[in-house]
């Protein structure tokens, strides 16, 4: 097994698109993903896996049930397992999540915005 130095930015100079999370790394059963967000998601949950956002760059809004959380460059949020949660970027923003392997981007929504199958980078 080849052991490799991973630059964050060069995977996210690497893509353009927004909503569309790229495998970067892989470990005890997680993936580490690194995404470009604008606009806003859907409100969605996830019945089994917590879900960690990083934000790299930009702001990042999570609304949740009852509250919103902004999320700065340099700050993270965990979002629960079950708890609805919508992402809403405010301009451009760049993440990493950390996230089991089975976590499906829209959660417990099945739509167009879902991603199956990611892209290792």
């Amino acid at each position: 097994m080849e052991i490799k130095v991973v630059n964050i930015q060069q995977k996210l100079d690497s893509f353009n698109d927004h909503w569309n999370p790229r495998i970067i790394g892989e470990l005890n059963g997680q993936h580490v993903k690194v995404a470009k967000l604008k606009d806003e998601f859907i409100f969605h949950h996830h019945d089994h896996e917590d879900e960690m956002f990083l934000v790299i760059k930009g702001t990042l809004i999570m609304e949740l049930e009852n509250e919103s959380k902004e999320i700065n460059a340099g700050e993270f949020l965990i979002v629960p397992k079950g708890v609805s949660h919508k992402p809403k970027a405010i301009g451009e923003v760049e993440l990493m999540l950390f996230e089991p392997a089975t976590t499906i981007n829209t959660g417990d929504k099945i739509n167009t915005r879902t991603k199956q199958n990611l892209e290792r980078i």
